[in-house]
């Protein structure tokens, strides 16, 4: 059994940990505007996600 479901693998946790790093430099409003497209990539992924996952099954 995975015991490490949910949680970030050590590549991912130095990835944000760049991240982080990168958007201390960033005004309000480019904080915004990531936040945002971040979330937009995130609703596309989801919604690639949902369709393999209905082909897998059709």
């Amino acid at each position: 059994m995975d015991t490490n479901k949910g949680q970030l693998t050590m590549e991912q946790q130095f990835k944000l940990q760049v991240l982080k790093q990168e958007i201390e430099s960033l005004t309000l409003e480019q904080s915004k505007e990531y936040l945002v497209e971040a979330f937009r990539q995130i609703m596309i992924k989801e919604n690639l996600c949902k369709e393999m996952f209905k082909d897998c099954y059709l």
